[in-house]
This record gives C-alpha cells, sequence and structure tokens, in this order.
C-alpha cells in the first residue's frame, strides 16, 4: 500500500500580524519535500525529494504561486475560523 499525504498548515503568531505558511508532502510515512513560506523555497529530505524540489525551485511562476499562499490560503481563511479558534477560550 502506497499513501500521498500533502499537508499545508498555517502558523499566526498574534493574529495576522506575522503568518507562516508550510507544505509537507509525505510518501510512505516519510517526509520527503517541504515548503516554508519563512525560507522562500522547498527544501527535500531524500534523494527524490531533493530532485523534485531543484525543479519545482526553478520555475519562477510556481513558485510566486506558492510564495503568495501566504495571503490566499492562510490570511483569507483565519477570519473564517478565527471565531471557533482563537475567541473560544
Amino acid at each position: 500500500v502506497f499513501q500521498l499525504m500533502p499537508m499545508s498548515e498555517c502558523h499566526f503568531i498574534n493574529g495576522t500580524e506575522k503568518v507562516r505558511y508550510v507544505e509537507r508532502q509525505i510518501y510512505n510515512r516519510m517526509q520527503h519535500l517541504m515548503f516554508d513560506s519563512d525560507v522562500g523555497h522547498y527544501v527535500g529530505f531524500t534523494p527524490y525529494g531533493e530532485r523534485i524540489a531543484k525543479d519545482w525551485n526553478s520555475d519562477p511562476a510556481w513558485m510566486e504561486y506558492k510564495r503568495t499562499a501566504v495571503d490566499r490560503y492562510c490570511r483569507h481563511n483565519y477570519e473564517v475560523f478565527r471565531p471557533f479558534s482563537v475567541e473560544r477560550r
């Protein structure tokens, strides 16, 4: 059984003042690729992940799309989930 599991996470510090977007590519319970918006590019952890990271990092349109995920994905969804997570203390 083979399993590919992409995961996207948003880390909020002080509301939307400091936001970090992290995307992980996990294959068969092993993380082989990660994108961190603070770093600004993909990092490979396995030989296959390094090859994919090099390919994706060389595409400027794809990298611009991933770098803007902080605004498009995280900050946009923060307003939707804020009443259930932050204001519920």
